[in-house]
């Protein structure tokens, strides 16, 4: 059987300008670095957690 791995759109719509350090870093660590900008991501704890962090500048979307 093949394994279907489920994906999540991350786009950032905040800026971090202001912000701390480690939310910036998170940020970078999900491949956004720009605002309006958009990565494609598994779905997995560890993505969760870091979207969670930083869940008030970006948008998520299953």
């Amino acid at each position: 059987m093949v394994d279907s791995k489920k994906i999540i759109r991350v786009t950032q719509i905040g800026s971090p300008i202001g912000r701390p350090k480690d939310q910036r870093a998170t940020l970078v660590g999900l491949g956004l670095n720009k605002m309006n900008r958009t990565s494609e991501l598994e779905d997995t704890p560890a993505v969760r957690g870091m979207v969670n962090k930083v869940k008030h500048l970006v948008r998520v979307e299953d």
